[in-house]
């Protein structure tokens, strides 16, 4: 599948996900056929370019693109055609956030796709407390400090985005959660006294949800497997669909999906599970943290 790019606002959850699933199946019988993009895309009147995106699951499909590319690529089994044009439909459904993209950078409505569709969300986070985990008052410090100068306005409409995609936890298929927080995130001040204090038992409070697993990786182990930053790792329950590893960067964001990176991300991911204390020392220190603040 190759690395996932952003695609256009407006999407519901499930219709990144199942976008970039048609997009990928496209391509399969594309490959079958041993049928180049540039013919694929001067059969629908497009570009490889764009053959190239669509298969990627970076743009909406329309229906009689998908027909025609079927019909080409030999495609005749009325189930099988009913099915991937079905998908096509599902994957133009408009999301909860598309009232958001006043606010909503277009490379991040890939992520908020694909976190809600999730079923196992794993993360480290060195920087920070993980949006998903953060109060209201604590995200809307992050939120100022990162956007200096802001209408408030703004920093108010940034902030209602966070917790209305922390909604994903508590829902009726809420994904498993494991987080790992670096020591360095739980120190590192955002608003007032309170404010981290509020935040911490927050934190507490959300790790004893039966789907949330949270460990905290302190200064004295030193030197460990997340070396590299923070990062995410999304599973999910289509089985046609690979994990994809989440990097976030300024002003934009990689989505991996290679076999061999999501490996490496793996192997440290799992490095850090093991490391770190488990669920109830990590909140014997969190509460530990919080006598001390």
């Amino acid at each position: 599948m190759g690395r996932v790019g952003p695609v256009a606002a407006g999407e519901s959850s499930g219709s990144v996900v199942r976008r970039i699933l048609l997009g990928s199946q496209l391509r399969r019988l594309r490959d079958s056929r041993g049928i180049t993009r540039e013919a694929a895309g001067y059969s629908i009147r497009a570009s490889e370019s764009k053959i190239s995106r669509m298969e990627l699951g970076r743009v909406s499909f329309k229906a009689r693109d998908v027909e025609d590319l079927l019909t080409l690529y030999g495609v005749t089994d009325e189930a099988e055609r009913d099915s991937l044009l079905g998908l096509a439909r599902e994957a133009n459904v408009a999301g909860w956030w598309h009232s958001y993209g006043d606010v909503l950078p277009g490379w991040f409505q890939t992520y908020i796709g694909l976190e809600g569709a999730a079923s196992l969300i794993r993360i480290y986070e060195v920087q920070f407390i993980h949006g998903l985990l953060q109060t209201e008052a604590y995200a809307h410090a992050v939120v100022s400090r990162g956007m200096s100068g802001a209408p408030a306005a703004e920093i108010d409409r940034r902030v209602a985005l966070r917790l209305e995609r922390q909604k994903v936890l508590v829902s009726e298929r809420a994904p498993s959660f494991h987080a790992v927080l670096d020591e360095a995130a739980l120190r590192r001040p955002y608003g007032e006294r309170e404010v981290m204090r509020a935040q911490l038992r927050h934190l507490i409070e959300m790790s004893e949800h039966p789907n949330i697993t949270l460990q905290v990786m302190p200064f004295s182990f030193g030197g460990h497997a997340g070396e590299s930053g923070s990062f995410t790792m999304l599973r999910f329950p289509e089985s046609d669909l690979s994990d994809i590893v989440y990097l976030e960067q300024l002003t934009s964001a990689l989505y991996l999906d290679k076999a061999e990176e999501v490996a490496q991300y793996e192997r440290a991911m799992a490095r850090l599970h093991y490391d770190s204390p488990g669920p109830e020392e990590s909140r014997d220190l969190l509460r530990g943290l919080l006598q001390l603040s």
